[in-house]
């Protein structure tokens, strides 16, 4: 065609062909990578690394989606021998957080075993921070989230190697990797212990704006790693009251102002920890409905209530379009993108009320098709056509929308 885009757009289907990264842009980013390599050090070093392996993950993410088995195989090659040139580097040996993101290469690329290796490896090498270690923190709260999921139902989850890694992080002791089982006693110890280092963290005062920032972190790791436990030893209403108590607490104003200057304390003033907690929240409640069976309203309430307050936070809306579609009446679902584009100026509400719509389109067109040859063509479906014209329409004429590429280009995509 002439032009090539640099990275890629995966709302766009060509045929039945996702439009992956094109090699020019993709040459183009390795390179600006390379470059930039050079010029940093110390901690702007290592955070460039993480983007780096990030970006690495999310091409791989993407083969995984469009169930491209050569290419994924290709693509983890690239990945892996990137990855480990990357954690070879000096600096970088000791750094949690690479760690972390190439045991998740490892397990996306489905070697568990492997994976498992280098998760158990890092933590013993991490050192006895426990829970006051942010990164002991997330990268345990990562690998037992990774274990859950492998699991077929919650019978024998009290032994299984996810309770085993919460338990031990509880302990602050040196880790010691899964043998099978898992005691009775360090259950209830590791229990008592998440509850006092969660209700210190909800009442402490964080001094500077840097310690809010690491202390915001901290704490929805925590949330994450004590709910889950209490999912895993307890069952799910056990883990949403964990959820439910912190969201309140985090929710409350602040009622303590400095004398000097009148500014509010504690971590009710950061937004970030609220919607990462509610993120997992939702995300639980999806995982334990796809294994188990529980209502459907507890998670749509949380998701209805959750993207009033952060409208353009994509991973809450994809999960609320997840469970709409699964209901075979659209008007509440479309009340809902209506309350919410017109009180928010974020474009993420219009994309997503058009996408489900699109997806209502093609699951009818679907039906409509199904083993009568040719004879679909004299019903086209025009109500929905004309729905996602008119919400197309009102998306471009709102302020973010008119400047938009993404929503013109589906736009016109729509309308070839």
């Amino acid at each position: 065609s002439g032009f090539n885009s640099i990275g890629h757009m995966d709302t766009m289907l060509r045929g039945r062909h996702h439009v992956g990264h094109y090699k020019e842009g993709e040459e183009f980013i390795q390179n600006v990578f390379h470059v930039l390599f050079l010029l940093f050090s110390g901690k702007e070093k290592s955070n460039l690394t993480i983007f780096w392996l990030q970006y690495e993950i999310s091409k791989v993410v993407q083969c995984l989606q469009t169930k491209n088995k050569k290419k994924l195989k290709a693509q983890g090659r690239k990945s892996k021998k990137l990855a480990k040139s990357l954690l070879k580097a000096p600096d970088n040996r000791n750094h949690l957080s690479l760690w972390k993101l190439y045991a998740y290469l490892e397990w996306l690329l489905g070697n568990i075993d492997d994976a498992r290796k280098v998760f158990d490896t890092a933590l013993c090498t991490a050192g006895t921070g426990g829970l006051k270690s942010p990164q002991i923190c997330s990268l345990s709260l990562l690998y037992a989230q990774l274990e859950v999921e492998l699991l077929e139902s919650l019978e024998g989850a009290v032994t299984s190697r996810a309770v085993h890694i919460l338990t031990k992080l509880a302990e602050s002791g040196p880790y010691v990797p899964y043998s099978g089982q898992v005691l009775p006693v360090n259950v209830l110890k590791a229990r008592k212990t998440y509850e006092h280092a969660l209700q210190d963290y909800l009442s402490k005062t964080p001094v500077s704006d840097q310690d809010q920032v690491s202390d915001t972190n901290q704490l929805v790791n925590l949330v994450g790693c004590y709910a889950l436990f209490q999912y895993l030893t307890l069952g799910i209403d056990a883990a949403v009251l964990i959820y439910a108590q912190t969201l309140e607490k985090l929710e409350a104003p602040g009622p303590q102002k400095c004398e000097n200057t009148g500014e509010n304390f504690g971590i009710q003033n950061f937004p970030t920890a609220l919607e990462a907690v509610t993120l997992l929240h939702t995300n639980l409640l999806r995982f334990h409905m796809k294994i188990s069976v529980y209502p459907l309203n507890p998670l749509r309430e949380a998701l209805t209530e959750a993207l009033k307050r952060y409208p353009s936070n994509r991973s809450l809306w994809r999960s609320y379009i997840h469970i709409e579609r699964k209901s075979h009446s659209a008007s509440k679902a479309r009340r809902f993108f209506d309350g919410v584009t017109r009180s928010t100026n974020s474009l993420e509400p219009w994309l997503f009320a058009i996408q489900a719509e699109q997806m209502r389109k093609k699951l009818i067109e679907n039906v409509q098709r199904a083993d009568v040859g040719e004879i679909h063509s004299t019903i086209p479906e025009t109500g929905l056509t004309n729905r996602i014209v008119a919400l197309f329409e009102h998306a471009v004429q709102s302020e973010n929308g008119t400047h938009c590429p993404l929503l013109w280009r589906m736009y016109l995509n729509f309308l070839v």
